[in-house]
C-alpha cells in the first residue's frame, strides 16, 4: 500500500474526466465524491476501471449534465429504478448514483432506498476498505473523507465492515460472500468480530440467488491463491450451505494403521497450482470437482487398503447436476470440465506404467484438443508429501508430453475421425445401418489407435475389407 496525501491525490485525479465531473458538480451546487472500489485501489496500486460517482443529490442529473457538457462521443443510460446512470466516454465508464440511505426487510436484500448525505451512503457500505471517498469539489479537491479508518485497514490488511456486522451481514447477505472474496482477492485477513458475525449469519445466505452467488464464488476461484477462499467459506460454515459436494471430500479415516489423504485439502492445493500456472476458470473448476466421485466410491479393502475406484467417472456424471444447480453454463464449458473430470486419472495411469504407444494414442484421441490442459490438470494433481515419488510422475509426464508431440506429428490423432465413414462401409457392402457397420467402423478406430495400421484411407479400407470378409460381408 502507498501512503498518499491530498496533493497527491489532486494528482491522481488530474485526468481530464475528474475535472470535467468537478466543474459540472460546482456549477449544479452539488457535493460530488469518488467512493469505493477505485479510491481503495488507488492505495494498493492495483489497476481499476470502475469509477463510481456519489452526488449528494440527483446522480442522473449529473451525469446527464456531465453528457451534454462533453457533447458528441458521451452517452449516458439511465437507469431509474435504481437511481443511477452511466456515462460512457472516450473508453471510460463512470457509475453516477444520488447519496441514499437504506433500509431492509428480513426476507429480501432489496432496500427501500431514501435520498442521503455523504454519511449515510458510508454508512451503508459493505467494508471499512470500500467506504473511502474522494471529493471532487473545486473547494476541497483531493480531499479523503474516511470516516471509518478504511486507511488504517488498509494498512493493516483487515476486512471490517462499518457498523455492527450482523446489520450489514443481515441487511444483505451476499455481503457475505464479498466479504470472503475480497479478503481471497487481495490476500487480506478477516476481523474476527467480522468473521464470527459471518458464522451466525450464514443461513441468510439462503435468501440470495444462486447466479450472484456463483458470481462470488468465480471471484474466489479466479484469485491468486484461491484455497484462502474456500477455507474461509468452510470455517464460517457457508461452503456446507452451497457447495455440500465439496464439504463431503472433508477428513481422514483410518483402519489397520492405514489412513488415506483427507480430499478436501488436496482438491484445494490442486486448485492453488493450477493457479500459479494462471489457468482459466473453467481448468480450474475441473480441477476443484475432479476427486467430487470419492465420497461415493471410497471403499476398504483389506489387502489394497483404502481405495476409490471409478471415482472419476462417477465424478463425471456428478457434473451437470453440479452445474445445472449452481446456475452454471450447461453448455460446452459444462462439457468441458467433465470431459477432464473423467479423463484425469488416465494421464496417471499411463505414467505409472510402461508409456506405450497405443495409450498415448487413445489419451489423445480422447481428450482432443483440451489435451494441454488435462496434463496441466494431471501434472497438479501430484501433491505426494514424498519428493521421491513426486519427481518420479512429474518425470513420467515430461515423457508422456514428449510422446503425445511425437505421435501427433506423425499420426494426427486429435480429433481425427476414421478415415473409412460409416456411409463408405454401407455402400461398399450394401448394408442398411446396423450393428455390423458399427463394429467394422470401430475395428477401425481401434487398428488405428493401437498402432496396426496408419491414420490414411488405402490403410483403412484394406484393413475394413479384411475384417468383412472374417465376418462373412462381400463388396456389391
Amino acid at each position: 500500500m502507498i501512503e498518499l496525501t491530498t496533493d497527491e491525490l489532486k494528482t491522481h485525479f488530474s485526468d481530464k474526466i475528474f475535472r470535467l465531473i468537478s466543474e459540472t458538480a460546482d456549477e449544479l451546487g452539488l457535493e460530488c465524491y469518488v467512493v469505493g472500489g477505485y479510491v481503495r485501489d488507488l492505495f494498493l496500486q492495483r489497476p481499476s476501471k470502475d469509477i463510481d460517482v456519489v452526488v449528494v443529490g440527483s446522480g442522473i442529473g449529473m451525469a446527464q449534465a456531465l453528457g451534454r457538457r462533453l457533447g458528441r462521443g458521451a452517452c449516458v443510460s439511465v437507469f431509474k429504478n435504481f437511481g443511477t446512470a452511466q456515462l460512457k466516454w472516450h473508453g471510460l465508464e463512470v457509475e453516477f448514483v444520488g447519496a441514499r440511505k437504506e433500509s431492509y426487510t428480513h426476507d429480501s436484500r432489496k432496500p427501500v432506498v431514501e435520498d442521503g448525505t455523504l454519511e449515510d451512503d458510508q454508512n451503508r457500505r459493505d467494508f471499512t476498505i470500500n467506504a473511502l471517498a474522494v471529493c471532487l469539489n473545486a473547494a476541497r479537491y483531493g480531499e479523503l473523507v474516511d470516516p471509518f479508518g478504511g486507511l488504517d485497514d488498509l494498512r493493516e490488511r483487515v476486512i471490517r465492515t462499518p457498523l455492527d456486522p450482523d446489520v450489514t451481514f443481515s441487511d444483505d447477505p451476499l455481503r457475505m460472500m464479498r466479504c470472503i472474496r475480497f479478503a481471497t482477492q487481495l490476500n487480506f485477513y478477516i476481523d474476527d468480530e467480522t468473521f464470527e458475525s459471518l458464522c451466525r449469519n450464514r443461513e441468510r445466505i439462503s435468501i440470495i440467488s444462486r447466479e450472484r452467488i456463483i458470481d462470488e464464488l468465480n471471484k474466489i476461484l479466479l484469485s491468486p491463491i484461491p484455497s484462502k477462499g474456500f477455507i474461509d467459506l468452510d470455517r464460517s460454515g457457508l461452503l456446507e450451505l452451497i457447495f455440500p459436494e465439496l464439504v463431503a471430500l472433508q477428513g481422514v479415516e483410518t483402519r489397520q494403521g492405514r489412513g488415506h489423504k483427507d480430499n478436501f485439502y488436496h482438491t484445494l492445493q490442486v486448485v492453488d497450482n493450477i493457479a500459479r500456472q494462471q489457468g482459466g476458470l473453467w481448468l480450474r473448476w475441473a480441477a476443484l470437482l475432479h476427486d467430487i466421485g470419492k465420497p461415493a466410491t471410497k471403499r476398504w479393502e483389506p489387502r489394497a487398503g483404502w481405495t476409490f475406484h471409478n471415482h472419476n467417472y462417477v465424478g463425471e456424471k456428478m457434473v451437470p447436476a453440479i452445474f445445472r444447480r449452481m446456475k452454471l453454463p450447461m453448455n460446452e464449458k459444462m462439457k468441458y470440465v467433465q470431459k477432464l473430470v473423467g479423463l484425469h486419472m488416465r494421464p496417471i495411469a499411463i505414467a505409472d506404467d510402461e508409456v506405450t504407444d497405443s495409450a498415448v494414442r487413445r489419451l489423445l484421441f480422447e481428450a482432443g484438443n483440451d489435451i494441454d490442459d488435462l496434463m496441466t490438470l494431471c501434472e497438479a494433481d501430484i501433491t505426494s508429501k514424498s519428493q521421491e515419488r513426486k519427481q518420479r510422475f512429474l518425470d513420467n509426464f515430461q515423457l508422456v508430453r514428449r510422446k503425445l508431440k511425437d505421435l501427433e506429428e506423425r499420426d494426427r490423432i486429435r480429433n481425427f475421425q476414421p478415415p473409412v465413414s460409416g456411409e463408405e462401409i454401407m455402400q461398399t457392402f450394401g448394408l442398411p445401418p446396423c450393428q455390423q457397420v458399427g463394429l467394422l467402423k470401430s475395428a477401425i478406430k481401434d487398428a488405428i489407435l493401437d498402432g496396426v495400421i496408419p491414420n490414411e484411407h488405402e490403410a483403412a479400407r484394406r484393413f475394413m475389407l479384411q475384417q468383412a470378409a472374417a465376418m462373412g460381408l462381400k463388396e456389391v
